[in-house]
């Protein structure tokens, strides 16, 4: 009973952090969707942020119902002639509209102004993003360490290769290495994975092979996960810790940076799960946001953002997965309508639509699977 009582009590201190940093990528989604549609000349009926029955709402000018709905779990923009929420791309909901609604209608638009409609909820997720991460650089810069190696560990892997202390990371694979921060990055996504790495041994380039090795590490606030780690260290006397500042061009180019190495790492992980070299369990749902957003809330609120900004990247990768329901799917099917010149079938997009639904309520499921066992365990 004990255990239930401080479970809902830290998932009731959770909410306000989480619905503010979900909202916020969520919100942006949504726009992205409804500014590009506006400027398609598609007519967007209802802006909802959450599912479910409306709190408060307004209509504009435009003929838009703006609302705040119950289930504060996501969001939606309808445009005139959907069928639903999900914007099924069959048709069959413009087929009683009139004339001009018709003009004006999201399944009769053009095909480019339907994808370039349901493409802009990603793409605004990125530029947020990218937007905060920059702003972020561009006020606080970003410390950074020479990739020179202070110490190697015992038993690692880069003692097995033969890495001394004092070696320099030139590259990776090939990619050039320009600071401390490059190595962990890269390595931490390639756990049993075979890499090449080029060191400056007193001015000599040596060329070394090894392999990351799984690692469970701990963050400050006890979230476990897994990553690579070849067993480098490096301190302030090798690496000449600083603070790197930027300039606004340049804070934009750093922020893009982060936004795909998220990408990048997202994707590697999952890779990794499909090739059994990382396990599933670091797949997480709106639980764990909500406990990450309560961690990183006791930091400021300039680290929510930060978090604002991570989750913005991993709902817009997740939208862009070719799952009917989800944004992917829908290029999808444009896809196909583009090479065959008339929509697939609409059957087939019933049945693809099932498969999707299946397939996402499968995947809530398993997340929050994981989430409450990283609770209980």
């Amino acid at each position: 009973m004990e255990f239930l009582t401080s479970s809902v009590g830290n998932i009731l201190s959770a909410l306000p952090p989480f619905l503010l940093v979900l909202t916020i990528a969520v919100f942006f989604h949504e726009l992205g969707h409804y500014l590009v549609g506006r400027w398609c000349g598609i007519k967007a009926e209802t802006f909802s942020i959450g599912f479910g029955p409306e709190l408060i709402g307004r209509t504009d000018r435009h003929g838009t119902h703006w609302k705040l709905s119950l289930i504060p779990l996501g969001g939606y923009v309808k445009f005139l002639g959907d069928e639903n929420a999900t914007s099924l791309p069959s048709g069959a909901g413009a087929a009683d509209l009139n004339t001009d609604d018709r003009a004006h209608a999201f399944p009769t638009a053009a095909l480019w102004r339907r994808a370039a409609t349901v493409a802009a909820g990603p793409v605004a997720n990125f530029i947020l993003a990218i937007a905060i991460f920059a702003v972020s650089f561009g006020i606080n810069g970003r410390m950074v360490a020479d990739p020179v190696v202070a110490q190697v560990q015992p038993a690692s892997a880069a003692e097995a290769a033969g890495v001394l202390p004092g070696d320099r990371f030139v590259a990776i694979d090939g990619v050039t290495v320009d600071i401390f921060d490059d190595v962990q990055r890269y390595v931490s996504v390639r756990p049993g994975v075979p890499i090449t790495i080029t060191m400056d041994r007193q001015g000599e380039n040596v060329d070394l092979t090894l392999t990351p090795v799984r690692t469970e590490i701990s963050d400050n606030f006890g979230n476990k996960m897994e990553v690579g780690r070849i067993g480098v260290i490096t301190n302030n006397d090798a690496g000449n810790f600083r603070v790197r500042e930027y300039g606004p061009l340049e804070a934009v180019g750093e922020g893009a940076a982060q936004s795909w190495y998220i990408v990048t790492r997202t994707v590697g992980y999952i890779g990794n799960i499909i090739t059994g070299r990382e396990k599933a369990d670091q797949l997480g749902g709106p639980i764990r946001v909500a406990k990450y957003s309560k961690d990183m809330s006791t930091l400021g609120i300039a680290a929510l953002i930060q978090l604002a900004a991570v989750l913005s990247v991993s709902i817009g990768l997740l939208n862009l997965m070719p799952i009917p329901m989800l944004d992917g799917g829908h290029l999808v099917f444009y896809a196909i309508e583009a090479v065959r010149g008339r929509p697939a079938g609409e059957r087939a997009q019933e049945w693809a639509y099932r498969l999707g639904l299946t397939l996402v309520l499968a995947l809530m499921l398993f997340a929050t699977w994981n989430d409450v066992s990283m609770l209980i365990g």
